[in-house]
Protein backbone atom coordinates (compact mmCIF):
# COMPACT_ATOMS: atom_id res chain seq x y z
CA UNK A 1 0.00 0.00 0.00
CA UNK A 2 0.96 3.87 -0.78
CA UNK A 3 2.72 5.17 2.71
CA UNK A 4 1.43 8.74 2.92
CA UNK A 5 1.76 11.14 6.18
CA UNK A 6 -1.06 13.31 7.73
CA UNK A 7 0.23 16.79 7.03
CA UNK A 8 -0.32 19.19 10.27
CA UNK A 9 -3.57 19.09 11.54
CA UNK A 10 -6.10 20.57 14.31
CA UNK A 11 -7.48 17.19 14.50
CA UNK A 12 -4.59 14.57 14.28
CA UNK A 13 -1.82 14.37 16.40
CA UNK A 14 1.55 12.41 16.11
CA UNK A 15 0.18 9.56 18.44
CA UNK A 16 -2.89 9.32 15.56
CA UNK A 17 -0.29 8.74 13.46
CA UNK A 18 1.44 6.22 15.05
CA UNK A 19 -1.92 4.34 15.86
CA UNK A 20 -2.78 4.48 12.07
CA UNK A 21 0.54 2.62 11.09
CA UNK A 22 -0.19 0.17 13.48
CA UNK A 23 -3.72 -0.13 11.80
CA UNK A 24 -2.13 -0.11 8.02
CA UNK A 25 0.34 -2.75 9.27
CA UNK A 26 -2.14 -5.04 10.60
CA UNK A 27 -4.26 -4.58 7.24
CA UNK A 28 -1.95 -5.73 5.08
CA UNK A 29 -1.02 -8.86 7.34
CA UNK A 30 -4.46 -9.80 8.22
CA UNK A 31 -7.00 -8.38 6.06
CA UNK A 32 -5.60 -8.53 2.54
CA UNK A 33 -4.18 -11.70 2.04
CA UNK A 34 -7.58 -13.36 2.87
CA UNK A 35 -10.02 -10.50 1.36
CA UNK A 36 -10.19 -12.68 -1.97
CA UNK A 37 -11.33 -16.04 -0.47
CA UNK A 38 -14.05 -14.28 2.31
CA UNK A 39 -15.62 -12.86 -0.80
CA UNK A 40 -15.60 -16.37 -1.99
CA UNK A 41 -17.23 -17.83 0.88
CA UNK A 42 -19.55 -14.70 1.69
CA UNK A 43 -18.37 -14.73 5.31
CA UNK A 44 -15.16 -13.37 7.35
CA UNK A 45 -13.34 -15.89 9.27
CA UNK A 46 -14.09 -15.32 12.63
CA UNK A 47 -10.39 -15.42 13.31
CA UNK A 48 -10.22 -11.45 12.33
CA UNK A 49 -12.46 -10.36 15.32
CA UNK A 50 -10.67 -11.96 17.63
CA UNK A 51 -6.82 -10.41 16.22
CA UNK A 52 -8.77 -7.38 16.00
CA UNK A 53 -9.43 -7.69 20.03
CA UNK A 54 -5.99 -8.54 20.63
CA UNK A 55 -4.71 -5.52 19.32
CA UNK A 56 -7.29 -3.74 21.02
CA UNK A 57 -8.12 -1.98 17.84
CA UNK A 58 -12.53 -2.73 19.16
CA UNK A 59 -12.09 -0.83 22.33
CA UNK A 60 -10.39 2.70 21.00
CA UNK A 61 -14.40 3.60 21.46
CA UNK A 62 -15.12 1.93 24.60
CA UNK A 63 -14.42 2.60 27.81
CA UNK A 64 -11.85 0.96 30.16
CA UNK A 65 -14.23 -0.71 32.54
CA UNK A 66 -14.98 -3.13 29.37
CA UNK A 67 -11.58 -3.41 27.81
CA UNK A 68 -11.44 -0.26 25.89
CA UNK A 69 -9.29 2.43 25.84
CA UNK A 70 -11.46 5.21 25.47
CA UNK A 71 -10.15 6.80 23.06
CA UNK A 72 -10.85 10.42 21.06
CA UNK A 73 -13.04 10.39 18.07
CA UNK A 74 -9.92 10.25 15.94
CA UNK A 75 -8.50 7.54 16.57
CA UNK A 76 -11.54 5.81 14.84
CA UNK A 77 -11.13 7.64 12.55
CA UNK A 78 -7.75 6.62 11.41
CA UNK A 79 -7.90 3.15 12.14
CA UNK A 80 -11.76 3.18 10.11
CA UNK A 81 -10.00 4.96 7.49
CA UNK A 82 -7.20 2.14 6.93
CA UNK A 83 -9.83 -0.56 7.34
CA UNK A 84 -11.23 0.73 4.48
CA UNK A 85 -8.51 1.21 2.52
CA UNK A 86 -8.19 -2.44 2.40
CA UNK A 87 -10.89 -2.39 -0.56
CA UNK A 88 -13.01 -5.04 0.68
CA UNK A 89 -16.14 -2.99 1.80
CA UNK A 90 -17.56 -6.32 3.17
CA UNK A 91 -15.03 -6.96 5.87
CA UNK A 92 -15.22 -2.93 6.78
CA UNK A 93 -19.25 -3.22 6.81
CA UNK A 94 -19.10 -6.27 9.21
CA UNK A 95 -16.09 -4.77 11.42
CA UNK A 96 -18.10 -1.05 11.48
CA UNK A 97 -21.34 -2.77 12.31
CA UNK A 98 -20.29 -5.35 14.89
CA UNK A 99 -18.25 -1.75 16.88
CA UNK A 100 -20.24 1.33 16.19
CA UNK A 101 -23.39 0.00 15.76
CA UNK A 102 -24.31 -3.05 17.30
CA UNK A 103 -22.66 -2.38 20.86
CA UNK A 104 -23.44 1.45 20.61
CA UNK A 105 -26.31 1.12 22.61
CA UNK A 106 -25.43 -1.44 24.76
CA UNK A 107 -22.08 0.83 25.77
CA UNK A 108 -24.23 3.75 26.25
CA UNK A 109 -27.59 2.24 27.76
CA UNK A 110 -26.67 -1.00 28.76
CA UNK A 111 -26.83 -2.33 32.27
CA UNK A 112 -23.86 -3.69 34.23
CA UNK A 113 -25.38 -7.42 33.29
CA UNK A 114 -25.58 -6.18 29.59
CA UNK A 115 -21.79 -4.76 29.21
CA UNK A 116 -20.39 -8.00 31.02
CA UNK A 117 -21.89 -10.51 29.28
CA UNK A 118 -22.32 -8.53 25.66
CA UNK A 119 -20.11 -6.25 25.64
CA UNK A 120 -16.67 -7.19 27.45
CA UNK A 121 -16.72 -9.92 25.02
CA UNK A 122 -17.43 -7.90 21.76
CA UNK A 123 -14.59 -5.68 22.82
CA UNK A 124 -12.43 -8.94 22.85
CA UNK A 125 -13.62 -10.11 19.46
CA UNK A 126 -14.69 -13.37 21.29
CA UNK A 127 -18.41 -12.31 20.37
CA UNK A 128 -19.94 -10.51 17.41
CA UNK A 129 -23.22 -8.35 17.22
CA UNK A 130 -25.35 -7.27 14.84
CA UNK A 131 -28.33 -4.35 15.36
CA UNK A 132 -31.67 -5.98 13.45
CA UNK A 133 -34.08 -2.67 12.93
CA UNK A 134 -34.97 -3.19 9.18
CA UNK A 135 -38.33 -5.30 8.42
CA UNK A 136 -39.69 -6.29 5.00
CA UNK A 137 -42.28 -4.34 5.38
CA UNK A 138 -40.97 -1.41 6.61
CA UNK A 139 -37.70 -1.20 5.75
CA UNK A 140 -35.83 1.95 7.04
CA UNK A 141 -39.39 3.44 8.80
CA UNK A 142 -38.68 2.56 12.72
CA UNK A 143 -41.70 3.91 13.69
CA UNK A 144 -43.88 1.33 12.11
CA UNK A 145 -42.19 -1.84 13.20
CA UNK A 146 -43.86 -4.73 13.31
CA UNK A 147 -41.91 -7.23 15.18
CA UNK A 148 -43.33 -7.48 18.68
CA UNK A 149 -42.18 -7.93 22.61
CA UNK A 150 -44.29 -9.15 25.15
CA UNK A 151 -43.41 -9.17 28.53
CA UNK A 152 -44.11 -12.16 30.50
CA UNK A 153 -43.40 -12.16 33.99
CA UNK A 154 -39.38 -12.17 33.87
CA UNK A 155 -39.27 -12.82 29.86
CA UNK A 156 -39.84 -11.40 26.82
CA UNK A 157 -41.79 -13.11 23.94
CA UNK A 158 -40.56 -11.99 20.64
CA UNK A 159 -42.42 -12.49 17.65
CA UNK A 160 -41.26 -11.30 13.88
CA UNK A 161 -39.21 -10.35 11.28
CA UNK A 162 -36.30 -8.43 10.48
CA UNK A 163 -34.12 -8.01 6.85
CA UNK A 164 -30.70 -6.83 5.81
CA UNK A 165 -28.93 -7.44 9.08
CA UNK A 166 -24.83 -7.06 8.50
CA UNK A 167 -23.68 -9.72 10.84
CA UNK A 168 -27.17 -11.48 11.51
CA UNK A 169 -26.73 -15.10 10.19
CA UNK A 170 -23.04 -15.78 11.98
CA UNK A 171 -22.99 -13.20 14.69
CA UNK A 172 -23.47 -14.41 18.36
CA UNK A 173 -25.94 -11.74 19.42
CA UNK A 174 -28.59 -9.14 17.98
CA UNK A 175 -30.02 -5.90 19.37
CA UNK A 176 -33.17 -6.27 18.00
CA UNK A 177 -35.74 -3.41 17.86
CA UNK A 178 -39.31 -4.65 18.84
CA UNK A 179 -42.71 -2.60 19.15
CA UNK A 180 -43.17 -3.38 23.45
CA UNK A 181 -46.16 -1.30 23.75
CA UNK A 182 -48.12 -1.90 20.70
CA UNK A 183 -50.38 1.83 21.00
CA UNK A 184 -48.02 3.88 21.12
CA UNK A 185 -46.02 4.50 18.07
CA UNK A 186 -42.41 5.81 18.53
CA UNK A 187 -42.66 5.83 22.56
CA UNK A 188 -43.69 2.03 22.29
CA UNK A 189 -40.42 0.71 20.72
CA UNK A 190 -37.73 -0.71 22.64
CA UNK A 191 -34.42 -2.90 22.21
CA UNK A 192 -33.67 -6.04 23.45
CA UNK A 193 -30.64 -8.62 23.03
CA UNK A 194 -31.93 -11.84 21.78
CA UNK A 195 -28.64 -15.12 21.79
CA UNK A 196 -27.74 -17.17 18.82
CA UNK A 197 -29.51 -20.42 19.66
CA UNK A 198 -31.93 -19.25 21.63
CA UNK A 199 -35.22 -21.65 20.58
CA UNK A 200 -37.60 -19.92 18.12
CA UNK A 201 -34.69 -17.49 16.54
CA UNK A 202 -33.82 -18.65 12.83
CA UNK A 203 -31.72 -16.77 9.99
CA UNK A 204 -30.64 -17.19 6.30
CA UNK A 205 -28.14 -15.53 4.38
CA UNK A 206 -29.35 -13.34 1.65
CA UNK A 207 -27.71 -12.81 -1.73
CA UNK A 208 -26.22 -9.43 -2.47
CA UNK A 209 -24.64 -7.67 -5.53
CA UNK A 210 -21.81 -6.48 -3.46
CA UNK A 211 -20.45 -6.34 0.30
CA UNK A 212 -20.15 -10.23 -0.23
CA UNK A 213 -17.51 -10.70 2.40
CA UNK A 214 -20.13 -9.67 4.60
CA UNK A 215 -23.09 -12.01 6.00
CA UNK A 216 -26.32 -9.97 5.52
CA UNK A 217 -29.34 -12.19 6.63
CA UNK A 218 -32.97 -12.35 6.70
CA UNK A 219 -34.04 -13.22 10.78
CA UNK A 220 -37.46 -14.69 12.40
CA UNK A 221 -38.46 -14.38 15.21
CA UNK A 222 -41.34 -17.79 16.40
CA UNK A 223 -42.26 -16.60 20.09
CA UNK A 224 -38.65 -16.44 21.04
CA UNK A 225 -38.16 -16.24 24.69
CA UNK A 226 -35.21 -13.71 26.24
CA UNK A 227 -35.00 -12.59 30.08
CA UNK A 228 -35.95 -9.15 31.01
CA UNK A 229 -32.03 -8.67 32.00
CA UNK A 230 -31.35 -8.28 28.32
CA UNK A 231 -33.66 -5.23 27.48
CA UNK A 232 -31.41 -2.15 26.72
CA UNK A 233 -31.70 0.55 28.80
CA UNK A 234 -35.38 1.69 29.45
CA UNK A 235 -38.29 -0.22 28.23
CA UNK A 236 -40.04 2.04 25.53
CA UNK A 237 -37.05 4.46 24.83
CA UNK A 238 -35.96 1.96 22.34
CA UNK A 239 -36.75 4.65 19.07
CA UNK A 240 -34.96 7.57 20.55
CA UNK A 241 -31.61 5.22 21.21
CA UNK A 242 -31.49 3.95 17.39
CA UNK A 243 -32.36 8.00 16.37
CA UNK A 244 -29.36 9.25 18.17
CA UNK A 245 -27.04 5.71 17.46
CA UNK A 246 -27.93 6.57 13.72
CA UNK A 247 -25.83 9.54 14.16
CA UNK A 248 -22.35 8.14 14.69
CA UNK A 249 -23.85 5.22 11.74
CA UNK A 250 -24.11 7.94 9.70
CA UNK A 251 -20.35 9.30 10.54
CA UNK A 252 -18.74 5.84 10.21
CA UNK A 253 -20.01 5.56 6.58
CA UNK A 254 -18.75 8.78 5.94
CA UNK A 255 -15.32 7.91 7.52
CA UNK A 256 -15.45 4.59 5.68
CA UNK A 257 -16.29 6.66 2.01
CA UNK A 258 -13.26 8.58 2.91
CA UNK A 259 -10.80 5.42 3.40
CA UNK A 260 -12.54 3.54 0.46
CA UNK A 261 -12.21 6.71 -1.50
CA UNK A 262 -8.39 6.65 -1.57
CA UNK A 263 -7.68 3.31 -2.16
CA UNK A 264 -9.70 3.73 -5.21
CA UNK A 265 -8.06 6.39 -5.96
CA UNK A 266 -4.61 4.59 -5.59
CA UNK A 267 -5.64 1.79 -7.63
CA UNK A 268 -6.64 3.85 -10.70
CA UNK A 269 -3.57 6.27 -10.66
CA UNK A 270 -1.80 3.08 -10.42
CA UNK A 271 -3.30 1.28 -13.77
CA UNK A 272 -2.84 5.07 -15.40
CA UNK A 273 0.80 5.04 -14.57
CA UNK A 274 1.37 1.52 -16.70
CA UNK A 275 -1.63 2.18 -19.39
CA UNK A 276 -0.58 3.61 -22.81
CA UNK A 277 -3.28 4.23 -25.52
CA UNK A 278 -1.72 5.58 -28.84
CA UNK A 279 1.44 6.40 -27.77
CA UNK A 280 1.04 7.37 -24.00
CA UNK A 281 0.19 6.86 -20.79
CA UNK A 282 -3.49 7.53 -20.35
CA UNK A 283 -2.79 9.47 -17.40
CA UNK A 284 -0.93 12.08 -19.40
CA UNK A 285 -4.46 12.68 -21.53
CA UNK A 286 -5.63 16.25 -20.78
CA UNK A 287 -9.31 15.01 -20.14
CA UNK A 288 -8.48 12.23 -17.57
CA UNK A 289 -6.03 14.07 -16.02
CA UNK A 290 -8.61 16.73 -14.97
CA UNK A 291 -11.75 14.68 -14.26
CA UNK A 292 -9.15 12.96 -11.67
CA UNK A 293 -7.94 15.85 -9.88
CA UNK A 294 -12.18 17.62 -9.51
CA UNK A 295 -12.64 14.23 -8.44
CA UNK A 296 -9.78 14.24 -6.12
CA UNK A 297 -11.45 18.06 -4.97
CA UNK A 298 -14.53 16.99 -4.61
CA UNK A 299 -13.01 14.05 -1.87
CA UNK A 300 -10.99 16.67 0.25
CA UNK A 301 -14.01 18.41 0.94
CA UNK A 302 -15.82 15.99 1.89
CA UNK A 303 -13.19 14.76 4.27
CA UNK A 304 -12.81 18.08 6.00
CA UNK A 305 -16.99 17.77 6.15
CA UNK A 306 -16.07 14.61 8.27
CA UNK A 307 -13.22 15.96 10.34
CA UNK A 308 -15.14 18.68 11.33
CA UNK A 309 -18.30 16.69 12.11
CA UNK A 310 -16.22 14.50 14.14
CA UNK A 311 -14.83 17.21 16.29
CA UNK A 312 -18.61 18.12 16.79
CA UNK A 313 -19.28 14.77 18.09
CA UNK A 314 -15.74 14.89 20.35
CA UNK A 315 -16.78 17.65 21.82
CA UNK A 316 -19.80 17.02 23.11
CA UNK A 317 -22.45 18.14 20.50
CA UNK A 318 -25.26 15.96 18.55
CA UNK A 319 -24.48 17.39 14.80
CA UNK A 320 -27.72 15.86 13.27
CA UNK A 321 -27.72 18.37 10.91
CA UNK A 322 -23.40 17.58 9.82
CA UNK A 323 -24.01 14.08 9.92
CA UNK A 324 -27.00 13.98 7.74
CA UNK A 325 -25.01 15.92 5.29
CA UNK A 326 -22.04 13.65 5.80
CA UNK A 327 -24.37 10.36 4.88
CA UNK A 328 -25.69 11.96 2.30
CA UNK A 329 -22.97 13.64 0.69
CA UNK A 330 -19.83 11.28 1.04
CA UNK A 331 -21.91 8.24 -0.15
CA UNK A 332 -23.20 10.07 -3.22
CA UNK A 333 -19.65 10.84 -3.74
CA UNK A 334 -18.19 7.23 -3.70
CA UNK A 335 -20.73 6.37 -6.23
CA UNK A 336 -19.69 9.50 -8.50
CA UNK A 337 -16.18 8.44 -7.87
CA UNK A 338 -16.07 4.80 -8.23
CA UNK A 339 -18.10 5.38 -11.64
CA UNK A 340 -15.39 7.62 -13.16
CA UNK A 341 -12.59 5.90 -11.87
CA UNK A 342 -13.81 2.52 -13.72
CA UNK A 343 -14.16 4.32 -16.83
CA UNK A 344 -10.56 5.17 -16.68
CA UNK A 345 -9.74 1.34 -17.05
CA UNK A 346 -11.81 1.02 -20.16
CA UNK A 347 -12.73 -2.72 -20.59
CA UNK A 348 -11.06 -4.24 -17.71
CA UNK A 349 -13.10 -2.15 -15.53
CA UNK A 350 -15.75 -4.50 -15.93
CA UNK A 351 -13.53 -7.44 -15.74
CA UNK A 352 -13.80 -9.30 -11.88
CA UNK A 353 -10.12 -9.91 -11.55
CA UNK A 354 -9.63 -5.83 -11.41
CA UNK A 355 -10.45 -4.34 -7.75
CA UNK A 356 -12.08 -1.27 -9.30
CA UNK A 357 -15.02 -3.91 -10.57
CA UNK A 358 -15.71 -5.39 -7.02
CA UNK A 359 -15.65 -1.70 -5.55
CA UNK A 360 -17.88 -0.52 -8.03
CA UNK A 361 -20.53 -3.18 -6.83
CA UNK A 362 -19.60 -2.42 -3.39
CA UNK A 363 -20.14 1.48 -2.95
CA UNK A 364 -24.24 1.47 -4.58
CA UNK A 365 -25.42 0.40 -1.64
CA UNK A 366 -23.84 3.25 0.50
CA UNK A 367 -26.93 5.65 -0.55
CA UNK A 368 -29.33 3.02 0.48
CA UNK A 369 -28.01 1.44 4.15
CA UNK A 370 -28.10 3.67 7.15
CA UNK A 371 -31.43 5.83 5.69
CA UNK A 372 -31.51 6.52 2.31
CA UNK A 373 -30.09 9.52 0.36
CA UNK A 374 -33.88 10.05 0.12
CA UNK A 375 -34.30 10.33 3.86
CA UNK A 376 -31.47 12.51 4.45
CA UNK A 377 -32.68 14.72 2.58
CA UNK A 378 -35.52 15.12 4.26
CA UNK A 379 -34.28 15.17 7.88
CA UNK A 380 -31.87 18.05 6.46
CA UNK A 381 -35.12 19.80 5.33
CA UNK A 382 -36.98 19.61 8.74
CA UNK A 383 -33.25 21.05 10.18
CA UNK A 384 -32.91 23.77 7.49
CA UNK A 385 -36.59 25.23 6.32
CA UNK A 386 -39.15 23.90 9.18
CA UNK A 387 -36.27 24.91 12.08
CA UNK A 388 -36.70 21.29 13.79
CA UNK A 389 -33.99 20.47 16.80
CA UNK A 390 -32.87 17.25 18.66
CA UNK A 391 -31.51 16.22 21.70
CA UNK A 392 -29.25 13.79 23.45
CA UNK A 393 -31.56 10.75 24.98
CA UNK A 394 -28.63 8.66 26.44
CA UNK A 395 -28.62 8.89 30.41
CA UNK A 396 -25.57 11.52 31.48
CA UNK A 397 -23.36 9.50 33.73
CA UNK A 398 -24.98 5.91 32.91
CA UNK A 399 -21.70 3.74 32.69
CA UNK A 400 -20.38 2.35 35.17
CA UNK A 401 -16.70 2.67 33.75
CA UNK A 402 -15.95 5.70 35.95
CA UNK A 403 -12.15 5.17 37.25
CA UNK A 404 -11.96 4.37 41.05
CA UNK A 405 -8.72 5.61 43.20
CA UNK A 406 -6.51 2.60 42.64
CA UNK A 407 -4.34 1.37 46.16
CA UNK A 408 -0.98 1.78 45.19
CA UNK A 409 0.80 -2.02 46.15
CA UNK A 410 3.65 -1.58 44.51
CA UNK A 411 5.25 1.02 46.23
CA UNK A 412 6.93 3.94 44.49
CA UNK A 413 9.23 2.58 42.07
CA UNK A 414 11.91 5.02 40.14
CA UNK A 415 14.66 3.15 38.25
CA UNK A 416 13.86 1.78 35.13
CA UNK A 417 15.07 -1.66 36.92
CA UNK A 418 12.46 -1.37 39.98
CA UNK A 419 9.69 -0.45 37.74
CA UNK A 420 10.25 -3.57 35.44
CA UNK A 421 9.56 -5.28 38.62
CA UNK A 422 6.82 -3.42 39.59
CA UNK A 423 4.78 -5.08 36.64
CA UNK A 424 3.11 -8.36 38.23
CA UNK A 425 2.21 -6.54 40.81
CA UNK A 426 0.08 -3.25 38.10
CA UNK A 427 -1.69 -6.36 36.23
CA UNK A 428 -4.92 -6.16 35.73
CA UNK A 429 -5.92 -9.58 36.40
CA UNK A 430 -10.18 -8.88 35.10
CA UNK A 431 -8.01 -8.11 31.47
CA UNK A 432 -5.29 -10.14 31.08
CA UNK A 433 -7.38 -13.57 30.84
CA UNK A 434 -5.59 -16.37 29.44
CA UNK A 435 -2.92 -14.07 27.75
CA UNK A 436 0.49 -15.57 26.35
CA UNK A 437 2.91 -13.27 25.82
CA UNK A 438 6.42 -12.45 25.89
CA UNK A 439 8.22 -8.84 26.05
CA UNK A 440 11.98 -8.16 26.09
CA UNK A 441 12.69 -5.14 27.56
CA UNK A 442 16.98 -3.95 26.15
CA UNK A 443 17.27 -0.66 28.80
CA UNK A 444 20.98 0.75 28.45
CA UNK A 445 22.39 2.19 31.52
CA UNK A 446 23.17 1.50 34.85
CA UNK A 447 19.38 1.59 36.31
CA UNK A 448 18.23 -0.87 33.31
CA UNK A 449 19.31 -4.09 32.16
CA UNK A 450 17.86 -7.08 29.81
CA UNK A 451 14.70 -7.59 31.06
CA UNK A 452 11.89 -10.65 29.68
CA UNK A 453 8.18 -10.05 31.23
CA UNK A 454 6.35 -13.16 30.34
CA UNK A 455 2.72 -13.41 30.53
CA UNK A 456 0.97 -17.22 30.77
CA UNK A 457 -2.35 -17.81 31.35
CA UNK A 458 -2.87 -15.15 34.04
CA UNK A 459 -0.09 -15.09 35.75
CA UNK A 460 2.84 -12.44 34.98
CA UNK A 461 6.52 -12.74 35.71
CA UNK A 462 9.89 -10.95 35.15
CA UNK A 463 13.11 -12.68 34.01
CA UNK A 464 16.79 -11.13 33.67
CA UNK A 465 17.42 -12.54 30.45
CA UNK A 466 16.48 -12.85 27.02
CA UNK A 467 14.10 -15.45 24.89
CA UNK A 468 14.28 -16.08 21.28
CA UNK A 469 11.43 -15.50 19.85
CA UNK A 470 9.34 -12.62 22.14
CA UNK A 471 5.95 -11.02 20.95
CA UNK A 472 7.90 -7.39 21.02
CA UNK A 473 11.07 -5.75 21.90
CA UNK A 474 11.59 -2.44 23.72
CA UNK A 475 15.10 -0.62 22.83
CA UNK A 476 15.84 2.33 24.50
CA UNK A 477 18.36 4.21 27.37
CA UNK A 478 16.77 3.25 30.84
CA UNK A 479 16.56 7.27 31.72
CA UNK A 480 14.35 7.23 28.37
CA UNK A 481 12.13 4.39 29.52
CA UNK A 482 11.87 5.63 32.99
CA UNK A 483 10.70 8.86 31.92
CA UNK A 484 8.07 7.68 29.71
CA UNK A 485 6.84 5.32 32.53
CA UNK A 486 6.81 8.15 35.37
CA UNK A 487 4.63 10.27 32.96
CA UNK A 488 7.64 12.70 32.44
CA UNK A 489 7.98 12.03 28.36
CA UNK A 490 5.07 11.16 26.05
CA UNK A 491 5.29 7.28 24.72
CA UNK A 492 4.68 9.25 21.17
CA UNK A 493 7.16 11.55 21.65
CA UNK A 494 10.13 8.98 22.76
CA UNK A 495 9.16 6.66 19.85
CA UNK A 496 8.82 9.12 16.60
CA UNK A 497 12.51 10.97 18.12
CA UNK A 498 13.94 7.53 17.80
CA UNK A 499 14.71 7.48 21.46
CA UNK A 500 12.81 3.95 22.10
CA UNK A 501 12.40 1.74 19.43
CA UNK A 502 9.56 -0.75 19.15
CA UNK A 503 9.41 -4.33 17.28
CA UNK A 504 5.69 -4.18 17.19
CA UNK A 505 3.27 -1.29 17.84
CA UNK A 506 0.37 -2.92 17.74
CA UNK A 507 1.14 -6.05 20.30
CA UNK A 508 2.60 -3.08 22.66
CA UNK A 509 -0.24 -1.38 22.95
CA UNK A 510 -2.21 -4.21 23.67
CA UNK A 511 0.52 -5.16 26.18
CA UNK A 512 0.25 -1.59 28.45
CA UNK A 513 -3.81 -1.66 28.58
CA UNK A 514 -2.80 -5.31 31.07
CA UNK A 515 -1.79 -3.11 33.55
CA UNK A 516 -2.38 0.17 36.01
CA UNK A 517 -0.03 2.94 35.04
CA UNK A 518 2.44 3.95 37.99
CA UNK A 519 0.92 7.11 38.10
CA UNK A 520 -2.70 5.94 38.62
CA UNK A 521 -1.62 5.84 42.38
Amino acid sequence: MTKYKIMKSPYFKDEHELFRQSVRQFVEKEILPFGDEWEKKEKIDRELFVKLGNQGFLGINHKEGVGGSDADIFYTVAYLEEIARCGYAGVAAAISVHQYMATNHLANAGSAFIKEKFLKPSVSGKMVGAIAISEPGAGSDVANLATTAVKEGDFYIINGSKTFITNGHFGDFVVVACKTDTQAGINGISLIVVERGTPGFSSSQLKKIGWHSSDTAEMSFDNVKVPVQHLVGEENKGFFYIMESFQLERLVAGILGIGGGEKCFEITLKYMNERAAFGKQIKKYQVLRHELVDLMTEAEAAKQLVYHTCWLLENGEMPVKECSMVKLYTTELANKFVDKCLQMFGGYGFMEDFPIARMYRDARVGTIVGGTSQIMREILSKIIIDDVRYNKVYKAGNSEEKNEEIANPWGNPETAKEIIESIPLRIKKDKVGSTNLAFHFDLEGETGGQFTVKIKEGNCTVHPEFIETPDCIITALASVYEDVELGRLGPEIAIMSGKMKISNLGAMMGFVKLFHRITNS
